[in-house]
Parts: structure tokens; C-alpha cells; sequence
């Protein structure tokens, strides 16, 4: 086995062994649901920033970055808006709930069954869909730095999380996200200014990019458009970027995977603090991934799949060291975020739309526990 293999393998390792002790600590429904309602602020940003950045973030829009628009580094400065506005007019009054699910709160709001069984079903159709997505990314990267095939990997990845998520719920998954978010804030730093060093530091690589043959239009505001393009015209570009980022900025202000976490702060003033500290970090973090994945185009502008531009740069561009340290952060971008959905998937399987007959903590806890393997088992 090489560093890579090994980083990862034992980030993986130190995850479930944090996840499955912290599970000791789990005496009762609000333990396990919502961390006993104790979180303070960095687990709540930790847990915000970890489910949010995936490999969505670090594969798919770091590649589209790399590939087709260098200029949408201000993009976070749009959907972040949604932590403020949702914190202040969604998350605090979720958290004086005290419901156990954002789908539970529902129910008391509106006084209705039905309503929270509808909320339960769209979160888990919706989340689990996410989650197929989210544990196929993490496969890839496996599959692709190990000797593993992909179907391996997949089982891999869905052990390492679903062990300490079934055995611990929110409390291991709270604590390993935050970890996780130590791990990727440090190593995204590390990494682009590994790439840009490589490059002879920022104006340089800025300025050989706007002159960058084949990919003339990479910095200008539209990015690349044209016939046969994804984006025909710049006003094209305009209209999706608008519509997408105001669209994201009502999944950090609303969605349950991201308001769910104040269901676990101390008090309100955690949920409106943790909220503005995860949108600045998030933007932090976002802007520096959108800003070294294009500079990779200076080495190599022809990596395929575009989704792979900060995996071949961990491999060609950077120390072993380093390398393999971004490598187990993208790793653990889709751990965190398997993690976060499938506690959702398995606490509104078992709270909101089946009940245990039992009336104690015991017998409620472990058939949470059963729902939880059930949901992950069927995705």
C-alpha cells in the first residue's frame, strides 16, 4: 500500500473508532436523536459544514470550475445568504420545538399526523437519493487510489459510516463531522497553495489563465459558452447561475439536513451564531477550492473526468504528504455527508413514520437502532 492508502484507511478507521465510542455515552432518544440538546457552537458549524460540503463540492463543482468557469468564485456569496435568513426565521423557532425531527415540528405546528408523514416521506426519498449519490462519490475515490474495484469500495464506505451512525446516531455523527471539517478546512488551505506555488504563486497563475489557449473565456464572468456548450450565450449562463444559487441559498436556509442540526444547539443564540460562523466558513472553503481547481488547467488541460481535477493534482502536483492529506479530506466530505443522511433517513423512518409499541427508552432506542440499519441496508 502506498501514503494514500494508507492515509485514508486510517482517517477511515479513526472515524468509526470516534463514532462508535461517543456511542457509549447514549442513554435515550434525545442522546441519539439530538445529542441530548447540549451541542455547542463548533459542533453545530462542524456538523453544518461537513454534511453540506460533499463531493459535490470538491468532485463535481471543482471540476466544472476546472473545465468550463473560473469566475463563479463569488458564487457563495449568494446560497450562503440562506444560513442567515433561515437561522433567524426557521432555525431558532425549530429549536424551541424541541421536536425531535424536523418533520416531528411540522406535526406540532399544524396540529396534523399527515403532515408530519408527509414531511417524513419527503425526506427520505429525497435524502436517500442524495445519499445513493453522495456513497457512490466516495466509492469512486477508492476505488480509484486503491487496488479495490468499485463495488468493494462501496461496501467499504457504507460499513465505515453506517457503524458509528447506527450505534451513536446524532452524537457520533456531530462529533466525526467536526473532525471531518478540521480535516478538509486545513488541507483545502494546504492544497491551493501547493497549486498555486507550483505556478509561481497567484498573479502569475491568474494572468497565464486569462491567456490560457483552448479555454480563452475560462475567467471571463460567463465562462466558456458557444454553440454546442452547455451554456449558449453569457445570458444563459446568467439565468441558471441566478436560479441555482438562489435555489442552494433555500437548502442552507430550510432543508432538513441542514436546519436539523439546530435541533441539537444548547439554546437559540447557539443556532444563530453557529449560522453565521458556517456560512463565512463555507464560503472560506468553497472560495479556495474554486480557486485552485482552474489554476490546474496551467499542468494539465485535458484531465478526464473533469470530476477528478483535485484528485490528479493530490497525485501530480503536491507532496506525497499533502497529497494524501486532501485525498482523506475528500474522503471524509463524503463520509460526513453519508453520515448526516442517514441518520436522517433512519430517525424519520422510525420516529415519523413507523412507531415502537414500547413505551421505555430502551426498546425505543433499539428499534431506531433497527430502522437505521433497515434505511441504510435498502439504499
Amino acid at each position: 500500500m502506498n501514503i494514500y492508502t494508507i492515509t485514508i484507511l486510517l482517517s477511515v478507521i479513526a472515524y468509526v473508532i470516534v463514532g462508535n465510542y461517543v456511542g457509549r455515552k447514549v442513554k435515550g432518544l434525545e442522546d441519539y436523536f439530538v445529542v441530548g440538546r447540549q451541542a455547542p457552537v463548533l459542533l453545530i458549524v462542524g456538523t453544518l459544514v461537513a454534511s453540506f460540503l460533499s463531493t459535490n463540492t470538491f468532485m463535481g463543482q471543482a471540476g466544472f470550475n476546472y473545465d468550463k468557469n473560473a469566475a463563479i468564485l463569488l458564487a457563495p456569496a449568494i446560497l450562503l445568504c440562506g444560513y442567515i435568513y433561515g437561522a433567524l426565521f426557521f432555525g431558532r423557532y425549530l429549536r424551541r420545538s424541541r421536536a425531535l425531527t424536523v418533520a416531528e415540528y411540522f406535526a406540532k405546528r399544524f396540529n396534523s399526523r399527515r403532515v408530519q408523514i408527509v414531511a417524513g416521506v419527503t425526506v427520505i426519498v429525497g435524502i436517500g437519493f442524495y445519499l445513493i449519490a453522495v456513497s457512490q462519490g466516495v466509492a469512486l475515490v477508492i476505488s480509484n487510489l486503491t487496488p479495490l474495484s468499485y463495488t468493494v469500495a462501496l461496501i467499504i464506505a457504507w460499513l465505515s459510516y453506517t457503524s458509528f451512525t447506527l450505534y451513536a446516531g446524532s452524537r457520533g455523527v456531530v462529533i466525526t463531522d467536526t473532525m471531518m471539517f478540521m480535516l478538509f478546512s486545513v488541507v483545502t488551505f494546504l492544497a491551493m497553495i501547493s497549486i498555486l506555488n507550483v505556478h509561481g504563486g497567484w498573479f502569475a497563475s491568474m494572468e497565464s489563465l486569462v491567456h490560457l489557449e483552448g479555454k480563452e473565456d475560462l475567467m471571463a464572468w460567463h465562462g466558456t459558452t458557444g454553440p454546442n456548450m452547455q451554456f449558449e450565450t453569457p445570458t444563459d449562463f446568467l439565468i441558471w447561475f441566478l436560479i441555482i444559487m438562489v435555489a442552494w441559498s433555500f437548502v442552507t436556509a430550510v432543508s432538513p439536513w441542514q436546519s436539523s442540526r439546530y435541533l441539537m444547539a444548547k439554546d437559540e443564540q447557539v443556532v444563530l451564531r453557529s449560522a453565521c460562523v458556517a456560512a463565512i466558513s463555507i464560503g472560506v472553503i468553497q472560495g479556495m477550492v474554486y480557486a485552485a481547481a482552474p489554476v490546474v488547467n496551467l499542468s494539465n488541460a485535458a484531465i478526464e473526468p473533469r470530476d477528478e481535477v483535485l484528485v490528479w493534482a493530490a497525485l501530480n502536483l503536491m507532496s506525497p504528504l499533502v497529497g494524501a492529506l486532501l485525498l482523506a479530506g475528500l474522503v471524509a466530505a463524503a463520509l460526513s455527508s453519508a453520515s448526516t443522511f442517514l441518520s436522517l433517513i433512519g430517525f424519520n423512518l422510525s420516529h415519523d413514520l413507523l412507531h415502537e409499541k414500547g413505551t421505555d427508552n430502551r426498546s425505543k432506542l433499539k428499534f431506531s437502532r433497527q430502522m437505521m440499519l433497515v434505511a441504510g441496508i435498502l439504499i
